[in-house]
């Protein structure tokens, strides 16, 4: 009978290709439960905001990427002359949802790693962090890819004009901090402070 790696006194092993495997796994699920919870609290003001010029779930996905922090860079040229800036939506937005957005990476992230470490048995800090850590791997993996598929872009020319505009989430930042940062402090957390409400 097969089932997951585990200790001889029934936790984790450390480092077992399936806790990982798992983790990472759950990293893919926390990121796009993140936006399906960010695109019913904020689709209402997308579609405000952008109409029929933005695909509506590339405009969802710019409030997901500023709600970890990460500017959304909107560049353009006109004939030739061309510049570029960052936008934060969630901090021009009016919606009294938007500060909301910023609280549901954390959340998600927290209850996935508490949720890896009931599941897979871990009961100290180290199985913790072995279990929690990992879903980084899958929430990079979405972060990056997801910041490459919601560039929008649009080109046209105005009197022989030619002008050009994108915006895109910052692929860097999108990686590093989204990806990176945000699942190893909050995932590893939730699973932390998981061993540590199971040990009272």
């Amino acid at each position: 009978m097969t089932g997951q790696p585990t200790s001889s006194d029934g936790t984790v092993s450390r480092g077992s290709n399936s806790s990982v495997a798992a983790s990472a796994g759950l990293g893919v699920l926390a990121a796009v439960l993140g936006y399906l919870v960010t695109y019913l609290l904020i689709v209402d003001e997308v579609r405000e905001a952008f109409g029929d010029g933005v695909a509506e779930w590339k405009g969802v996905a710019w409030y997901f990427y500023n709600a970890h922090l990460v500017d959304i860079e909107a560049s353009g040229a006109i004939g030739g002359i061309g510049g570029s800036s960052t936008v934060d939506f969630i901090a021009e937005s009016g919606a009294t949802s938007a500060d909301l957005l910023y609280l549901i990476p954390p959340i998600v992230l927290l209850g996935m790693g508490a949720l890896l470490a009931v599941q897979l048995n871990a009961d100290d800090l180290g199985e913790a962090v072995v279990v929690g850590a990992p879903v980084t791997i899958g929430y990079a993996v979405v972060m990056g890819l997801g910041a490459l598929v919601a560039e929008s872009s649009a080109e046209g020319a105005f009197f022989g004009i030619e002008a050009s505009g994108s915006m895109a989430p910052e692929l860097l930042p999108a990686i590093v901090l989204g990806g990176v940062l945000y699942p190893l402090a909050f995932a590893t957390g939730g699973a932390i402070l998981a061993v540590v409400f199971a040990s009272r």
